[in-house]
């Protein structure tokens, strides 16, 4: 039984090999009657020819084998063991999409044909179908529930569907059907694993390699089970065995060369961040790797222009900015190092906003089609999508009038977007977030004063509610209160790049000169992807004499 593999949904079938075709071809022919009244039940004839096909499959005559299916197709096109022989032999001979149309058009005409079930529910997971294939397998385990191929594939339905303890029931009847069978021993060790049982999951893995050290990625899978256990030493054995057998696994040449890295291994780490970067040469995570084993190996220059190349890709990374105030130190570039580890002090001081950040993450996921419920006047499935989404959370009814609120006012319908956040105050007045989309709402349109009573509502419920605190920054800012408005920005620990512009320019007013080019950078970071944006911010350090800063930030947003 094969380790599914996207793309190829018939790998190494185990049932359907030409061995089992003459009991798949025969199974169903009740059905078919059912479904062919004008057809007999058994057609000696026809039946014989299937057989004859079969045979000349088996002897390697696949040409011979279709030229008789076609024929008998041209005879009746809805005679369903022919058409399950052309499925069969178009999956033997490599053509896997056009092998699984085939089964599901016999399954029309044979809706209750297990195997034809089980065929149709596998190509249609291997094709990313994967809610149409948890439909057919479940059915199909209903008809054969004892049947181990039908429980594996089952088993990996639920798994792509979200459903592990469902997944591992039914590969534990898969095991319990065929004990013996190492690839579903392996399927099982992957499902344990994957479910964060990785001890056991282990054990299972280990199982299948002795059953049969020929499975495909059975190296890989144990070797990422060592690293997941921190069993280091046996994650590097193990996948480099994999690498042994395939060189450009790329998944497994990434984990090898974290394994060697967390074991100071920096030579051979170095290696394996140097052949990452051979399948993926514009990775930021396997060039960080390398700059940092070309740093312990004290290769300083070399580290400077992989970490400068690590940061033109994602200047987000903090840990490039840390290896590179050490590899700046390391050349005697004190002012260099001691600039990069103010940007890494600063940067990680922003990472305190995360609470904000995540919610809106989640949030996120649903945005769309809340907005299109909106547009068509369906607010009260929005609320129930956003309850449904945060349930088991601490999210409220009231904080589902705030999203559907802030989501109204973002789409400009101010009205409906009001509406919701004061029905949300009067749920529960101290509901995080409708003070200040109100305030946010004020402030676009100029009325600094309610927008600032906003927020301060806001703060006076939650002192520590980051965005209302950045939003504080704002109001002061547009009011020209720079010492204020600075103060503010910066306790926010914002990472909104349109914050961190107003606190540079407020530091640039004040004075702070070192400051306000250190928070440009990190707003040039985190606004990388807004040309417009950067456009502006170059703009500022220009204007405020820092040429060299505002070339160095433009080349480095260079596409």
């Amino acid at each position: 039984m094969p380790n599914l593999s996207i793309g190829d949904p018939f790998r190494r079938p185990l049932r359907f090999g030409l061995i089992f075709a003459a009991s798949f071809l025969l199974a169903g022919i009740a059905e078919i009657g059912f479904a062919q009244p004008d057809v007999p039940q058994t057609d000696s004839s026809r039946m014989h020819q299937v057989h004859q096909a079969v045979t000349l499959a088996e002897r390697g005559d696949s040409s011979g084998a279709m030229q008789i299916a076609l024929h008998l197709l041209e005879q009746d096109p809805n005679f369903v063991p022919a058409m399950k022989l052309k499925g069969m032999l178009l999956e033997q001979t490599g053509h896997g999409a056009e092998a699984g149309a085939e089964y599901e058009e016999a399954l029309k005409l044979a809706p209750n044909d297990a195997d034809l079930l089980l065929k149709t529910g596998v190509y249609k997971l291997a094709t990313g179908r994967r809610e149409e294939a948890l439909t057919l397998l479940l059915r199909a385990s209903k008809i054969q529930p004892r049947d181990g191929e039908v429980q594996y594939y089952l088993a990996q339905a639920y798994h792509l569907n979200g459903h592990d303890n469902l997944a591992i029931e039914a590969i534990r009847k898969s095991l319990n059907a065929d004990p013996a069978n190492a690839a579903i021993m392996q399927k099982y060790g992957e499902l344990l694993c994957s479910s964060g049982n990785n001890q056991e999951g282990l054990h299972w893995l280990v199982q299948a390699q002795h059953a049969d050290r020929k499975l495909p990625r059975i190296d890989y899978e144990i070797g990422a089970a060592d690293y997941k256990s921190m069993d280091l030493p046996g994650a590097v054995q193990n996948l480099t065995r994999a690498l042994e057998v395939n060189p450009d696994d790329v998944n497994a040449l990434q984990m090898l060369a974290l394994a060697q890295t967390k074991l100071a291994q920096w030579d051979a780490a170095k290696a394996s961040y140097t052949g990452l970067l051979v399948h993926k040469p514009d990775d930021p995570e396997a060039l960080l790797g390398l700059g940092e084993c070309q740093l312990q190996l004290k290769d300083y220059t070399s580290a400077v222009a992989t970490l400068q190349a690590a940061l033109r890709l994602d200047p987000t990374r903090l840990l490039a900015h840390f290896y590179l105030s050490r590899a700046y130190a390391g050349l005697g570039r004190t002012a260099d190092a001691q600039h990069e580890a103010a940007l890494h002090h600063l940067m990680m001081e922003q990472m305190s906003f995360v609470r904000s950040v995540e919610t809106e993450q989640r949030e996120s996921v649903i945005t769309l089609q809340t907005r299109e419920l909106l547009k068509d006047h369906r607010e009260n499935d929005a609320l129930r999508l956003y309850q449904e989404h945060f349930k088991g959370t601490s999210a409220s009814t009231a904080d589902s009038f705030v999203f559907i609120g802030k989501t109204y006012l973002f789409m400009g319908y101010t009205e409906d977007g009001l509406r919701c956040l004061h029905h949300a105050l009067a749920l529960d007045p101290r509901v995080r977030g409708a003070h200040t989309y109100e305030g946010i709402l004020d402030l676009k349109m100029a009325d600094l004063t309610k927008a600032e009573d906003e927020f301060k509502a806001e703060l006076t419920n939650d002192p520590s509610y980051q965005m209302a605190i950045a939003e504080m920054g704002e109001v002061r800012y547009h009011q020209a209160k720079w010492a204020e408005a600075a103060d503010w920005l910066a306790k926010s620990k914002t990472m909104t790049p349109e914050f961190l512009y107003m606190l540079s320019d407020a530091d640039f007013r004040l004075g702070n000169i070192q400051h306000a080019d250190l928070v440009a950078e990190t707003a040039a970071a985190y606004g990388a992807s807004n040309r417009e944006f950067m456009e502006g911010l170059i703009a500022l350090l220009v204007s405020n004499g820092q040429g060299e800063l505002a070339r160095k930030i433009a080349a480095g947003s260079k596409p």
